[in-house]
């Protein structure tokens, strides 16, 4: 369905109430209020008995990590809106002045909910023998090995810098933690004191700043001679415990600690002559963004706190006094204790029998048969593997590769670079805009310049964040065409945790449309159209809009008509108001978002027909899947199923280059449909309700419940079965 039918094939959409429509607080809920009830969840899980200790913790750090995303990115944007005097009101009738009101309530709420938190996960660390020790705690012989250990791996990364006309108030990175001080000096200094030589400051009191260096380790793990239990000291209580030793003849007299988030988004001339060179230039700027968060330790004296506040000269909305501990984020080290007792059990990652069945040869076992590769639970290494067995076949002739996210030390890029290196034809689309990998896309993307490969930077106006990868291949005197379509990144790590599709095809029309996608990345011509793949900003919006009109038509005609949606986020006016429209006609619609969801469903007489939940647990659900009746009940061989890089959100409908693909291989619908939508429609283990007033309720189970994770760990996938399930290739 690559391009939508004509305007006379759309039902003419019924009339919203009038109380709606002057009141869209009543039709969607707000954008940052929704992500904030998200994070609200993960949080939930850190309480999550059912979890082991040590996962919980891990919840809570990404709890914390979230949040402080959240500031330097969607706050950041809300205090621009302020600042240009911008009075555009957000979709559910809010002002950014008032969302922002109601964000900094909504957060410090959440940021009391995480601190509470922690003091109940540290009783019950310490019930585990898990010890977080204070340094005046510590035993003799643990202070001689914390004596040793600050000389040797702390002292030297620290700089001490006291404040006055001479030393001014130090650069304080995004994320980072300073220890501020009040010293006083002692009378018994040393002769070298007294003599108030050059560079010996004559004042008898200090305001300094220790910045703590964000590549330390936080968290440090004492020896245990008894092998009984696990005692750390924070970093901190370190450096408070040798203090002589940075500011000898000084005596503390009052002390906290601070952490600041900055602004990181970036501003891009997009029609820069060098684009490469203006998002470098750019990413140094971040690096000095506008403090829009400061937190205060409760502990520091209030001279020293109007000390910190009159310095970085912030809103009083923006100061944060934190009862407790400073930088959750950072609890994520302890999940490095060797407690597997604590964490989940390990499961074994699949890797697909039916490549296994060629003898591990990725290209034979493609051509077969369509495949999918469902992930975590099925290995990342077969997109790896591909690419790799592309770079060495002398059959490869070219190779073409989006890459919006990888890992520090990727292997994709690696085999990218050995391909160019073998003389094969490689294109690389690498996209600048990745946020926060900015800087690892363009070291990338000037590695494989090196190696002779073709190199784009994005698209003026756009995000290409389309996950795409062709190779073609001399196959019996001709040339064949192979596709990997997926839902995630190319990034190894992430690829363990976070739940994606990677579909191999190499269905010719399929393979058409890839590569025409590719030459509208790179020579910017949309192709007038596509055989069977709709991409965004030019198709996904129409056709998505169709489909959904379509199951309307099939209520009305008197058919099944339905739609199930996985996704990360709901956003979307239009789209949400399509569903709307479609519920009105009795479509039954279930949706599966994990995160942002404004869509506000069963209110009467607007969307009783349409479910929303979200999952949340120990994977994070990742993956874009959209099935539609097609006027067959769900699920059925007959329904249309679609994977997709782009959730319904503005920006990826109208601002990205995105990807919607249909599944037409009978096996691989069957896996996607009926096993992996099925699963999370039926999950209870995980699963939270939306309600109709925005709260999110957790499904009550029980200990034999239901739970979409546990079963995709435990019961292989049905296109990589190969001959194990049907006995044949």
């Amino acid at each position: 369905m690559a391009e939508p039918t004509s305007a006379a094939a759309i039902t003419p959409k019924p009339k919203l109430p009038k109380a709606l429509l002057e009141n869209p607080e009543q039709r969607f809920f707000n954008r940052e209020l929704s992500w904030l009830a998200f994070n609200e969840r993960v949080l939930e899980e850190a309480g999550n008995l059912n979890h082991p200790l040590l996962e919980r913790i891990k919840f809570l750090s990404i709890s914390a990590s979230n949040l402080d995303e959240f500031y330097m990115v969607r706050v950041a944007g809300l205090n621009a809106q302020l600042r240009n005097r911008v009075t555009e009101k957000s979709q559910d009738g809010l002002l950014p002045r008032e969302q922002l009101r109601q964000v900094n309530h909504r957060a410090n709420e959440l940021m009391h909910d995480q601190q509470t938190c922690w003091r109940h996960i540290h009783k019950e660390l310490e019930k585990e023998g898990i010890l977080i020790v204070e340094a005046s705690e510590t035993k003799a012989e643990e202070k001689k090995w914390l004596e040793e250990y600050f000389t040797t791996n702390i002292f030297p990364a620290l700089t001490p810098i006291a404040i006055d006309p001479a030393h001014p108030f130090p650069f304080i990175p995004n994320l980072s933690i300073a220890m501020v001080l009040r010293l006083e000096k002692q009378t018994n200094v040393s002769t070298l004191h007294k003599n108030k030589g050059p560079g010996i400051s004559k004042q008898k009191h200090l305001k300094a700043i220790i910045l703590l260096p964000q590549k330390l380790q936080r968290f440090i793990q004492l020896p245990d001679t008894k092998g009984k239990h696990t005692r750390v000291v924070l970093l901190e209580e370190v450096i408070s415990l040798f203090m002589d030793r940075l500011f000898p003849g000084w005596k503390v007299k009052g002390s906290g600690l601070i952490r600041i988030n900055r602004d990181s988004e970036l501003e891009v001339v997009n029609e820069a002559e060098d684009l490469v060179q203006q998002f470098e230039t750019a990413v140094k700027r971040r690096r000095r963004g506008t403090v829009i968060r400061l937190k205060i330790s409760a502990n520091l004296p209030d001279d020293l706190k109007e000390f910190v506040i009159e310095e970085f000269q912030v809103k009083e909305s923006d100061i944060v006094v934190v009862d407790g501990m400073i930088g959750l984020s950072g609890l994520s080290e302890l999940y490095d204790i060797k407690r597997p007792d604590l964490k989940f059990a390990p499961y074994k990652i699949r890797f697909p029998e039916r490549i296994q069945d060629y003898n591990g040869n990725c290209f034979d076992a493609i051509a077969a048969k369509d495949l999918v590769i469902h992930h975590p639970y099925e290995s990342f290494d077969v997109v790896v593997r591909f690419l790799r067995q592309a770079a060495a076949d002398p059959d490869v002739v070219a190779i073409k590769q989006t890459l919006y996210r990888t890992s520090n030390d990727s292997p994709i890029v690696k085999a990218l670079i050995e391909a160019a290196e073998a003389g094969k034809s490689v294109t690389a689309m690498v996209e600048l805009k990745a946020r926060f990998d900015e800087e690892a896309n363009i070291r990338w993307g000037r590695d494989l310049e090196r190696v002779g490969a073709q190199v784009v930077y994005g698209m003026v106006g756009l995000k290409t964040h389309a996950k795409v990868s062709l190779v073609v291949r001399r196959v019996d005197g001709g040339l064949r065409t192979y596709v990997h379509f997926g839902t995630g990144n190319y990034h190894p790590a992430t690829a363990k945790i976070y739940t994606d599709l990677s579909y191999f095809t190499t269905d010719p029309a399929l393979c058409r449309d890839a590569a025409r996608l590719f030459n509208y990345l790179t020579g910017y011509a949309p192709p007038e159209n596509y055989e069977k793949i709709s991409v965004a900003p030019l198709s996904l919006r129409p056709n998505l809009l169709q489909l959904i009109r379509d199951e309307i038509n099939h209520a009305k005609a008197g058919k099944p008509a339905g739609i199930w949606a996985k996704q990360n986020s709901i956003v979307d006016p239009e789209i949400i108001d399509a569903l709307y429209e479609a519920s009105q006609y009795g479509v039954k619609i279930d949706l599966i978002v994990r995160g942002i969801c404004c869509l506000r469903p069963g209110v009467k007489g607007l969307s009783e027909n349409i479910r929303v939940k979200s999952i949340v647990g120990r994977f994070l659900e990742h993956s874009r899947i959209f099935c539609f009746g097609n006027g067959y009940p769900l699920p059925s061989p007959e329904n249309k199923v679609f994977i997709s890089s782009a959730d319904w959100m503005p920006r990826n409908l109208d601002w990205r280059v995105e990807v919607l693909v249909p599944i037409e291989n009978a096996t691989v619908h069957q896996q996607i449909l009926n096993q992996i939508m099925n699963a999370n429609i039926k999950d209870e283990k995980q699963s939270w309700m939306l309600e109709s007033d925005g709260k999110y309720t957790r499904v009550k189970y029980k200990a034999d419940s239901f739970s979409a994770h546990e079963f995709f760990m435990n019961n292989p996938s049905l296109s990589g079965r190969g001959t194990a399930i049907h006995g044949k290739k």
